[in-house]
């Protein structure tokens, strides 16, 4: 018996939130080193910018026409780098940096949840754009959801690193990537369910927010942590992800 496509759509992003909690698991037990850390993150970045290019703002720009692409991703970096305003006011700018710049709750109270809500901020775009690409029954975009997963891995690694240093529980550090994580799958849900019967130009608008948001991510909190400590190679390194990215699409 066939599941529902908004259950599949559910469950692809919970796969792809798991890398998160996968990441912070790591951080937490191994002592992984810095260099390691942004050598994965500078892949990541890669790989998504390469999904970003070749099936999210290419696929919409095919589905609803040039100008709701272009609005949809203007829409998604604006309100992405607005929201990030606010949470940065409240101790969540280096929420994914694995260094001592994590505010404490000493430091900056209310920091904690702030970096909770921008962690949701950072996943819930991807698996909206998992749940939309089951729309058209061809099922999950294979390219998408790998490049979510890798760039998720040293996301949760590197910022739940940065919490451990800044002396949070491991309580708060696995909540808060177990509540992403369940978010990521609910988003997934919502996003084939709310938008099935939607317009192409209204799904090419949707799919390209959440591209220019993920952009406006990796541009604001991926690529620093790469390069604090790859410096020279993260170029390269970021090369080599969108280069194996774009064959998989291609493959």
């Amino acid at each position: 018996m066939n599941t529902p496509v908004w259950l599949d759509a559910g469950l692809w992003g919970l796969l792809a939130g798991s890398a998160l909690v996968v990441g912070a698991a790591i951080a937490w037990f191994v002592p992984v080193p810095r260099s390691v850390v942004a050598s994965i993150m500078a892949f990541g970045a890669g790989v998504l910018i390469s999904a970003l290019a070749f099936d999210l703002v290419d696929e919409a720009e095919a589905t609803g026409g040039l100008g709701p692409t272009l609005l949809g991703f203007l829409v998604g970096a604006t309100a992405y780098v607005g929201a990030n305003l606010v949470l940065a006011r409240r101790g969540a700018r280096h929420r994914k940096r694995s260094e001592d710049q994590q505010a404490t709750e000493d430091d900056h109270p209310g920091s904690g949840s702030a970096i909770a809500v921008g962690a949701l901020l950072d996943g819930v775009p991807e698996s909206v754009v998992l749940g939309l690409s089951l729309l058209g029954g061809g099922g999950v975009g294979v390219p998408v959801l790998a490049a979510i997963f890798i760039s998720n891995l040293p996301e949760g690694l590197s910022s739940a690193a940065g919490m451990k240093r800044a002396g949070r529980s491991a309580r708060f550090v696995f909540t808060t990537w177990g509540g992403i994580a369940l978010a990521s799958g609910i988003a997934g849900m919502l996003g084939c369910l709310l938008l099935r019967d939607a317009s192409p130009e209204g799904v090419a608008v949707i799919t390209a927010l959440a591209a220019g948001a993920i952009l406006t991510m990796i541009a604001d909190t991926m690529i620093p942590e790469a390069f604090e400590r790859t410096h020279l190679y993260v170029g390269l390194i970021a090369a080599v992800g969108f280069a194996l990215a774009f064959a998989l699409e291609r493959g």
